[in-house]
């Protein structure tokens, strides 16, 4: 087990007036790869979404640290700085700003330093290359006339390129083919190589995470950790579906 770097204790989530996760708990150590799986409404984007900051999940209990920082306070740029990143379920399409300025005006703001263009665009290339995108894809507006898996890519393009220390994918691999899932996890492969940097995959399905590295896997079901284990986890859920670990939750909470 690495250092600790990502500790989450007791986590309430609220979106409007529901509450989505109820007492969560989470610790994740540097170099380390989790994964949540579960089945669709238990709140996986709700726990991405709060650990990233964004304003649409409320947090009413419990508290998220990083690093050694407690980050209720902070704002979701000031996380990208330090280090997180959160791969979105739905890209969003961003109009007058190409791929390549985009992730270089990202990476300045969170190293402080000003980049070199042509020594960046090596970076780009090579980047592009792992991932079997056309170098035009750089110059194009962010995600503009993007398909999903040309999306999903460009996600995974820019977490290598930002090197965060902690990236969160959700659900990286939905509305994937068989062709794209495989070279998204040689993506995902590429950044499992820096042994000081950390994932927490979140997925309901088990392809993409076949040929990766796993540490832990944690099964979240009625906003609740239900499970916790290691990557023989995988191949049961395959098997069994997510039923029991959702009945045993209500049972409990019924008890």
């Amino acid at each position: 087990m690495g250092a600790e770097l990502l500790r989450v204790e007791d986590l309430e989530v609220s979106v409007g007036e529901k509450e989505i996760l109820h007492g969560v708990d989470l610790t994740i150590g540097r170099g380390e790869t989790h994964v949540i799986m579960g089945p669709n409404g238990a709140g996986k984007s709700t726990l991405a979404g709060a650990l990233m900051g964004d304003p649409e999940y409320t947090v009413t209990s419990g508290r998220i640290f990083f690093d050694g920082e407690e980050l209720q306070e902070l704002a979701v740029n000031e996380r990208a700085r330090r280090g997180l990143f959160l791969s979105f379920q739905n890209p969003v399409e961003v109009p007058g700003i190409s791929l390549e300025n985009f992730v270089r005006s990202a990476l300045e703001q969170r190293t402080g330093k000003k980049i070199r263009i042509w020594e960046f665009r090596k970076q780009v290339r090579k980047v592009l290359e792992t991932l079997q995108m056309d170098r035009s894809y750089a110059e194009r507006d962010l995600n503009v006339g993007f398909s999903g898996g040309e999306k999903k890519k460009a996600e995974i393009l820019q977490m290598l390129l930002l090197s965060p220390t902690l990236a969160i994918l959700d659900e990286t691999d939905s509305g994937l083919d068989v062709d794209a899932v495989r070279t998204v996890s040689e993506g995902i492969r590429e950044f499992q190589k820096d042994r000081s940097a950390s994932l927490l995959i979140i997925t309901h399905n088990a392809a993409i995470l076949n040929s990766l590295e796993v540490d832990a896997v944690h099964i979240l079901a009625d906003g609740r950790i239900a499970a916790s284990g290691g990557k023989e986890l995988i191949p049961v859920i395959e098997r069994e579906g997510f039923a029991e670990y959702e009945t045993s939750q209500r049972e409990e909470a019924g008890a």
